[in-house]
């Protein structure tokens, strides 16, 4: 990964919501890896191997005439990530319970405190998605149940879990950049009981868990949640997150399939995380 470069994307857009949320989609599914709100708007990254020259033609929220959107873009190379990040993250409380905060930020006065470096990994818990996986944990006894954290990014999640006593803990990503910062972060938290894999939803084969949680997008969800399902205990919890509002139905429908039910959603900026039991 040493020769790795990435472009940046810097976005300004006005007014910021919810156009920053559904820029961060559409970007996405276009291939852009991660991001960084900013003050301004949106600062997006893509390796320079994945980028080609027609990749914003599909963005369709960059034609919208409600929202003024432009950018500058420079190529940024690995090294120089480190200082990206910390010139943007903040350290975030979720609840008065848990603070996500990077080691160079002064310990809150939290029941649970996490210490990441996301770099190039998605899950910092400043985005939506993110922060309700919190809230839900959070509210939910893990105390010895086995846990899957599907699409696990910076492992914060996986972390947060094995805080509140869960184990063991699988924290699985098909990247290579959150695999290793997964790897990273669980030993920089002291986590004793979490193994982290790099891979996609093959890695299930014959595992099984009392609680799944996968914050993903949609079209994974719809493609693994068999998988998951199929992995899932009786009686375990199953958490989903990583599309909007409007999706609900969509996964609801597909949960029903497999008797799961819907017993709670959580919502911010349009964003949802949703709780089934089975």
């Amino acid at each position: 990964m040493s020769n790795t470069i990435y472009l940046g994307y810097y976005f300004k857009v006005q007014p910021l919501q919810p156009a920053v949320e559904i820029l961060i989609a559409q970007l996405g599914y276009a291939g852009f890896e991660s991001f960084v709100e900013t003050e301004e708007g949106v600062t997006a990254y893509i390796q320079k191997e994945d980028y080609y020259e027609t990749i914003l033609d599909d963005i369709q929220i960059l034609k919208s005439v409600e929202f003024e959107i432009t950018f500058t873009s420079e190529e940024i190379e690995q090294t120089n990530w480190n200082k990206e990040w910390e010139k943007n993250f903040n350290p975030i409380v979720v609840d008065d319970k848990c603070s996500v905060r990077a080691p160079f930020h002064e310990k809150p006065d939290t029941q649970f405190d996490i210490i990441i470096e996301p770099k190039m990994s998605f899950g910092t818990g400043h985005h939506e998605t993110t922060h309700m996986m919190i809230q839900h944990i959070l509210k939910t006894d893990f105390k010895n149940k086995s846990v899957l954290d599907m699409g696990c990014g910076t492992g914060v999640l996986a972390i947060l879990t094995e805080m509140k006593g869960a184990q063991p803990i699988d924290a699985i990503d098909f990247d290579n950049w959150c695999y290793l910062n997964s790897l990273e972060n669980v030993e920089r938290n002291n986590a004793k009981h979490i193994n982290v894999l790099e891979g996609d939803a093959q890695l299930l084969v014959g595992k099984h868990y009392d609680v799944v949680i996968a914050n993903i997008n949609r079209n994974i969800l719809l493609q693994d949640l068999a998988i998951y399902n199929e992995t899932l205990n009786p009686e375990g919890t199953l958490f989903l997150s990583g599309f909007y509002k409007e999706d609900i139905h969509i996964i609801e429908a597909e949960c029903n399939r497999y008797r799961l039910k819907h017993v709670e959603t959580l919502e911010r900026n349009n964003w949802v995380a949703l709780k089934f039991q089975k």
